[in-house]
């Protein structure tokens, strides 16, 4: 008997057909989908939010020895959402700062919540790190910036995000966010230990997405 008569027979080739016509059906709407998320996408052009570094106030940033750093900075930095169309989640923002590609201070939660179209908002935690080992060469290297009194610091934010269009809200994208903290050397000492230190001007913070 041929091919043909048993595929008649136990009805396989119509089983087969009508799973192949499933799937099709199935893919073609999954791809309408991503197309019409994608066509939605291209028009509204979601922009990374713009952060902006607006104060640091430091109580404390005091080397002793063997090579141990202590410091407590209040900084004060705020985030705007650009986008007319579309809002954003922020769902965890971790913020710390860095002496020369070297943590100093231990992770701060900054709070998170919903984002507006153009809304701003403002955060004001303190970053602290008590006897934190550092290693020998920056130690030099502080005390060489405190003899050109310049300071430079990074406070930098790693968290995760997510965009909302509507009713329809994407999946976690990460955002790290780096703020260039240029602070002065003052004379005298700003609580009888510590080296008084200004933060000079507002700065622009660097933001992937």
């Amino acid at each position: 008997m041929s091919s043909k008569g048993d595929c008649g027979i136990h009805g396989s080739c119509k089983r087969r057909k009508l799973y192949w016509r499933v799937f099709a059906c199935v893919l073609a709407i999954i791809i309408l989908i991503l197309l019409i998320i994608l066509i939605i996408w291209l028009v509204l052009r979601p922009t990374k939010p713009r952060f902006y570094l607006q104060d640091v106030t430091v109580q404390q940033f005091n080397l002793s020895s063997p090579n141990l750093l202590s410091s407590s900075i209040q900084i004060t930095i705020s985030s705007r959402n650009p986008n007319d169309n579309v809002g954003i989640y922020y769902d965890r923002l971790d913020s710390f700062i860095f002496y020369k590609n070297q943590q100093i201070t231990l992770a701060t939660s900054l709070p998170t919540g919903y984002q507006g179209h153009n809304d701003i908002t403002m955060w004001s935690p303190y970053l602290e790190g008590s006897m934190v080992p550092i290693a020998p060469y920056l130690c030099d290297a502080i005390q060489q910036d405190e003899s050109a009194g310049l300071l430079l610091l990074y406070i930098k934010i790693d968290g995760r995000l997510r965009w909302k269009v509507g009713s329809w809200i994407s999946g976690h994208y990460h955002i790290y966010v780096n703020c260039p903290a240029l602070l002065t050397f003052g004379n005298g000492k700003a609580n009888g230990y510590s080296p008084s230190l200004k933060f000079n001007q507002i700065s622009t913070c660097s933001v992937d997405v």
